[in-house]
C-alpha cells in the first residue's frame, strides 16, 4: 500500500503541474489578446444533481475569470469566452458577438491562443531536461563497456548475434545505454558492429526488425549477461536454509543449466506460467519445489542445511528448495553495477541547456517514431491509461527520476494535443489553419458536431487503455 501511494502522490503531483502550466498557456496568450477566460480549472467539474462539481473555486474581485479544482481528475480546461470547446456551451455562440470573445480576433491570434498550451509543454521538458542534466549530470554505463557482452533470444540468433557479443554500435553510431534507444536502432539497422571472442566484425541486419517485438518477447531480443551469483541472502529465506550465502553462484534450478541470471529468471517465469494451471495447494507445492545447483566460491566452517552435503570450496552443491508462493528464491541478484564502474557526465549551466534540449528532442523523436506500432493488434494491446502511467514512477520518492518522468510526459501530452482530433488543440489548430489558407470559416454547427465526434474518440481511446491495464492486473494480458 504504502509503494501504491507513493507511485500515486508522484503521478499526481506531475500531471497537476503538467495541465495547469498547459492551461496557463492559453490562459497567458489570451490574456495577451484580450480574450475573456471565464474558468481556469485544475480537473474537470461535471455537475451531479445539484451539486456544481467544485471542489474550491473563488474568483478575484473585479476579474472575469473563477479559479477552481473539480472534483473529476481527468486533466483541467480553460474556458475561453466565445470560444466551442469541452464545455460545449452552445448559448453563448448564440449571442452577438463581442470585442473581448475569442471568435473576433484575427485567425492568427486564435492560432496562438490554442497553440500555447502545447508550447507551454513542449518548452518545460526541454527546461527540466535541461535542469536535471545541470543538478545531477548523465551517468550510466555504457554499452561498449559490458565486456561480458550480451545474451540473446531466437530472433536475435537468427539475425546473426551470438550470446557473449558486445555491442559497439549501427551505421547511426555508438551505443550509449542500454535502453529502448538500443532496441530502436538495432530495429532500423541495415548494420550494427559487434565484437566477438575479441575481434570486432560486422553484421548485416533487414534495417525494419518490429521493435514491439524485440521488446515484449520472452526473453527480450537481447539484454546484458549479469552471472548468477548471490549478492545478498535474505534471513529465514528459502536460500538462507538451504545454505546458499552471499558470493555463491547459482549454476542449475530443475535440471537446466543457467550461467546467468537471465536463465535463472526465465526458468522460473515458465514456473509462474504453470502456477496459473495450479488448482490445489499440492500443485502449487510441487511447482515451487526446485532443484537448485549453487557452487561455494569461497571456504565455510560449517552448513546450517541439514537436506545437503557439506561441499568444498568450488564443489557444486545440490539442495532441494520450496521456492516463496511468489517463487522467489529469497536472494540479492547481482546487477551491472556489480561488474561496470558507470560513466559519468557533469555539465555546466550553459551546457545543460544545448544537452537539456537535445536529449528532449531525441525523446520526442523516438515516442513519435514508435507510434507506428499503434495500429498492429500488439501496438492496442500496448497502449496503457492512469495505471500504467502511474506504474511508471519509482516505488520510492525520487527527485531525480520524478523530474525525468514529469518531462516525458510533458513531451507526450504536447504531441497529444497538437494531432489533428476536434476536442484536442489540434483539431483547432487545423481548422484554423483551414481558415487561414480558404479565407472562410468553419460554421459554428460544423465546429459543434466535430467536438462532439472527437471527444467521443478521446473517450473511446480512454477506455481501451484503462481496460487494458485491468486486464493486464487480472492476468488477461
Amino acid at each position: 500500500m504504502e509503494i501504491f501511494l507513493i507511485k500515486l502522490l508522484q503521478f499526481v503531483l506531475a500531471i497537476s503541474l503538467l495541465v495547469l502550466l498547459h492551461e496557463g498557456g492559453h490562459f497567458f496568450f489570451s490574456k495577451l489578446f484580450g480574450v475573456r477566460v471565464e474558468k481556469f480549472y485544475l480537473f474537470f467539474d461535471p455537475s451531479i444533481w445539484k451539486w456544481k462539481g467544485s471542489l474550491f473555486k473563488y474568483k478575484p474581485k473585479n476579474s472575469d475569470t473563477t479559479y477552481g479544482i473539480g472534483w473529476l481528475p481527468l486533466g483541467g480546461y480553460c474556458k475561453i469566452s466565445g470560444m466551442i470547446d469541452e464545455s460545449f456551451d452552445v448559448e453563448q455562440m448564440k449571442q452577438p458577438e463581442q470585442p473581448w470573445e475569442f471568435r473576433t480576433k484575427p485567425a492568427w491570434q486564435r492560432l496562438l491562443i490554442m497553440i500555447g498550451g502545447v508550447l507551454v509543454n513542449f518548452l518545460l521538458a526541454l527546461f527540466i531536461y535541461s535542469m536535471v542534466l545541470y543538478t545531477w549530470g548523465d551517468e550510466y554505463i555504457a554499452v561498449k563497456d559490458m565486456t561480458m557482452g550480451m545474451k540473446f533470444n531466437q530472433e536475435a540468433k537468427s539475425h546473426g548475434f551470438r550470446d557473449g557479443d558486445i555491442l559497439i554500435g549501427t551505421e547511426k553510431g555508438d551505443f550509449k545505454d542500454f535502453s529502448a534507444d538500443l532496441f530502436r536502432d538495432i530495429s532500423e539497422a541495415h548494420e550494427v558492429r559487434i565484437i566477438r571472442d575479441g575481434q570486432a566484425m560486422t553484421l548485416n541486419l533487414p534495417g525494419d526488425i518490429n521493435l514491439l517485438s524485440m521488446l515484449k518477447s520472452t526473453p527480450n531480443f537481447c539484454r546484458p549477461f549479469i552471472p548468477a551469483e548471490i549478492d545478498t541472502v535474505l534471513a529465514d529465506s528459502p536460500a538462507a536454509k538451504a545454505g546458499i550465502r552471499k558470493g555463491d553462484k547459482i549454476l542449475a534450478i530443475n535440471g537446466v543449466a543457467v550461467d546467468s541470471w537471465n536463465e535463472f529468471t526465465e526458468q522460473t517465469g515458465r514456473l509462474a506460467d504453470q502456477m496459473t494451471a495450479a488448482t490445489t495447494a499440492a500443485d502449487s507445492l510441487r511447482l515451487r519445489t526446485a532443484t537448485v545447483v549453487f557452487q561455494h566460491l569461497t571456504p565455510i566452517t560449517h552448513h546450517p542445511s541439514p537436506i545437503t552435503q557439506h561441499p568444498t570450496p568450488n564443489t557444486p552443491d545440490t539442495a532441494i528448495i520450496v521456492l516463496t508462493p511468489e517463487l522467489q528464491l529469497g536472494v540479492g541478484m547481482t546487477s551491472l553495477l556489480s561488474y561496470y564502474e558507470p560513466t559519468k557526465v557533469s555539465y555546466g549551466f550553459f551546457e545543460s541547456i544545448p544537452a537539456g534540449v537535445k536529449y528532449g528532442w531525441n525523446v520526442l523523436g523516438g515516442y513519435v517514431g514508435d507510434l507506428k506500432y499503434l495500429f498492429s493488434s500488439d501496438g492496442a494491446k500496448s497502449l496503457g491509461g492512469f495505471g500504467a502511467i502511474g506504474s511508471l514512477f519509482p516505488p520510492v520518492w525520487d527527485w531525480h527520476m520524478f523530474w525525468l518522468m514529469t518531462a516525458f510526459l510533458s513531451i507526450i501530452l504536447a504531441f497529444m494535443n497538437i494531432l489533428p482530433i476536434p476536442a484536442l488543440d489540434g483539431g483547432h489548430v487545423l481548422f484554423l489553419l483551414y481558415e487561414m489558407i480558404t479565407g472562410r470559416k468553419p460554421t459554428e454547427k460544423f465546429m459543434i458536431r466535430a467536438e462532439y465526434v472527437g471527444f467521443g474518440i478521446l473517450i473511446l481511446l480512454m477506455v481501451v487503455a484503462n481496460l487494458n491495464d485491468i486486464l493486464r492486473w487480472l492476468g488477461y494480458m
